[in-house]
């Protein structure tokens, strides 16, 4: 199996157990907090054995849900998970927003990822990519968590006469630009690579620009895994985004 491959089939795996486990635990009636750290726990098993065979040919992991290991440092090909993003969601039966996110880096770029949504039984990934979201009508939405909406996220509203959209997980948040359910993702709040890689292989393969607000480059696999900012966005609206965010002191 080829990491696109691989990187939909472990999401969509992972997500599959997920499912599972919450409809279980939910019918023992467990707590919200046990719903999310047994999930945590069981995707990144999931997840960690079915890359053992890559790690064993050289590969490296960074998981949000294990000790961090400084020899990724040393290899170019890294994979990025996230194996349970969107804990709240998951602990808030039925709500649907949250993801899997498995992404591959070569010497820091995200190559092959894919993103399951499980509570929808859909996944993205960069082998299929999803063709891009039809042609945007009205004003722009602008995506945002639903507890901290990001003063980016406010201010593009404000400058582009945008409306604010609210869902859950990062993976969640990006896919809605790649399904068309909104038109920007501009997050200023920070986050971690396992938040973002993934649905930023899937966003790019799938035609929408990807950069940090600034518009540089993201870049993985650094010694520190913070990620302070995160831009997904339709490509028409680019330069229109980038420009109103030269403004925002943030």
């Amino acid at each position: 199996m080829d990491d696109h491959g691989l990187a939909a089939d472990l999401a969509t795996r992972a997500g599959e157990l997920l499912v599972a486990l919450r409809e279980e635990l939910v019918a023992a009636g467990a707590e919200p907090r046990s719903l999310k750290d047994e999930g945590d726990r069981r995707s990144n098993e999931l997840l960690l054995a079915g890359l053992a065979e890559r790690v064993a040919a050289g590969d490296a992991v960074l998981s949000e849900e294990a000790r961090d290991d400084p020899v990724r440092l040393e290899r170019s090909r890294v994979w990025i998970v996230d194996p349970l993003d969107g804990t709240r969601e998951f602990g808030e039966p039925p709500r649907w927003d949250w993801a899997v996110h498995v992404a591959l880096t070569v010497d820091g770029r995200p190559v092959a990822g894919a993103v399951a949504l499980p509570a929808l039984g859909v996944t993205y990934a960069t082998g299929e990519p999803p063709p891009p979201p039809p042609p945007m009508t009205g004003a722009p939405r602008l995506i945002v968590s639903r507890t901290r909406p990001p003063a980016a996220a406010t201010f593009l509203a404000r400058a582009l006469g945008g409306e604010l959209v609210e869902l859950g997980s990062a993976g969640a948040k990006a896919m809605a630009i790649v399904r068309g359910e909104a038109d920007v993702y501009a997050h200023s709040g920070g986050q971690y690579e396992w938040d973002s890689c993934a649905p930023v292989a899937v966003a790019a393969a799938a035609g929408l620009h990807v950069s940090r607000l600034d518009g540089t480059s993201l870049r993985y696999n650094n010694a520190d895994p913070y990620l302070p900012d995160l831009l997904v966005c339709r490509p028409e609206l680019t330069d229109g985004v980038l420009d109103a965010l030269r403004g925002f002191e943030g």
